[in-house]
């Protein structure tokens, strides 16, 4: 898990102190924020592996508490990234749980999709914020 926290405008030189700490401080905000994201995420995928809602409710307030902090660097759109790919599930889990009532399969069969496209997405996050890459915008 090494990063480079050399200065990208110019090469080779080291950058401040007070950059760096901010660096290594989102990044520990993105590592429990992603770590939280993917208990639940692998809980919604495991039948019967449900760790409740409280740890996504966290892991949400958290971001969304210190996405001010990442404006300017790269790690602001990882913030971006986990609050848009929660929001999105939670839209897509409202929209699709009347088909549990209607037809069990049909509502087990979104539901699983819907988690699956969540998994991916906080271990794509997760994996490129552990490379030290910006996630891209238009995902």
């Amino acid at each position: 898990m090494t990063q480079d926290y050399s200065n990208p405008t110019t090469p080779g030189q080291p950058m401040d102190q007070a950059k760096l700490q901010k660096l290594q401080s989102l990044n520990t905000i993105g590592t429990i924020s992603y770590v939280l994201h993917l208990i639940v995420a692998v809980g919604a995928v495991i039948p019967g592996g449900q760790f409740g809602p409280v740890l996504l409710v966290a892991a949400l307030v958290l971001d969304m508490l210190k996405r001010d902090d990442a404006k300017g660097t790269w790690h602001a759109s990882h913030f971006r990234w986990r609050i848009r790919t929660v929001i999105t599930a939670g839209v897509l889990y409202l929209v699709t749980a009347p088909l549990w009532m209607l037809f069990l399969f049909p509502g087990w069969v979104a539901w699983t999709a819907i988690s699956i496209w969540f998994l991916y997405r906080i271990v794509m996050g997760f994996m490129a914020m552990n490379k030290g890459q910006a996630m891209e915008a238009s995902a």
